[in-house]
């Protein structure tokens, strides 16, 4: 029995709601999709995905302003001015935006402009930065380290619920293995045993657990019918020209093609997935995907 006093389940039927906004919520019967590009590289990019992702729908916006790469000289995101085109993108279309934070230094300044701040698998034992979100009144969305047990992702989230913040969606985005065809391992057998383990939702990132953007779909929907509560996907107007991730990148008109596929499987599993996100497309100006 893994030995969380407050991530862990109770009794089956518990299930924590954590809000994103008035409309959005994790844990409930609605599944929440998450989309946007790896990195933000532009207004004109953000415009165009929150422009065409407003039909599938998704229900809130992906997007990289501090990038943790693996080689110093990669690039390393666009900092505060990314933030400022998220807040932009945010206000025009009346989405919420989900961005990651690396420092505790940063948390401040990502809070003040995204509405659920994510926290990636190089941090997922960064026991510092999840102390201190733990005293920030946003949602947590906390991805499972690259090669993290099941009992270690649950106590990094007991590091934040006990320090404050009760508002932690657990991410499973994959984990390594010796098998280097697809990026990682995506484990849904995870998926699965955390909803049984915890009261907190769980949603999954299919893009960086496969790495290859043909095979994105079909975990996507598997996710869902294993009882995820959501899923983040990466997409781009262009994913040939991603400055990050661009083999995983799925198109926008794939994208939403995918959305319109998974609705018949979460009706199959009792769930639902949103027909409007109350983006007001009259009043913001429109870009096309190329």
């Amino acid at each position: 029995m893994i030995n969380a006093k407050l991530a862990a389940q109770s009794h089956p039927s518990q299930q924590t709601i954590v809000k994103l906004t008035e409309t959005v919520s994790f844990g409930g019967e609605e599944i929440v999709i998450i989309g946007g590009p790896c990195t933000v590289e532009s207004l004109e990019q953000m415009e165009t995905v929150a422009q065409n992702l407003a039909v599938a729908p998704v229900q809130a916006l992906r997007g990289g302003v501090y990038k943790p790469r693996t080689s110093p000289y990669a690039f390393q995101g666009m900092g505060e001015d990314g933030l400022e085109i998220l807040t932009t993108v945010r206000s025009r279309y009346n989405i919420p935006v989900v961005t990651e934070v690396m420092s505790i230094s940063q948390i401040n300044m990502v809070a003040a402009h995204a509405d659920m701040l994510q926290i990636g698998s190089r941090n997922m034992q960064n026991f510092d930065l999840l102390k201190a979100l733990g005293e920030v009144n946003k949602p947590i969305l906390l991805k499972r380290g690259l090669a993290a047990t099941i009992e270690e992702f649950v106590m990094a989230a007991e590091y934040i619920l006990s320090h404050g913040n009760p508002h932690v969606v657990l991410c499973e985005r994959g984990i390594r293995s010796f098998d280097n065809y697809t990026r990682n391992v995506l484990d849904l057998g995870a998926v699965a045993a955390l909803k049984q383990i915890t009261h907190l939702p769980v949603i999954v990132d299919p893009s960086h657990a496969v790495g290859k953007r043909e095979l994105v779909a079909p975990m996507a929907r598997a996710a869902v019918a294993c009882g995820a509560d959501g899923l983040i996907i990466e997409c781009h107007p262009e994913p040939e020209k991603s400055v990050s991730d661009a083999r995983q990148a799925l198109s926008l008109s794939d994208m939403v093609n995918l959305v319109a596929s998974l609705k018949p499987i979460a009706t199959a599993v009792g769930r639902n997935i949103s027909e409007s996100i109350g983006v007001d497309l009259k009043s913001a100006p429109i870009f096309c995907a190329a």
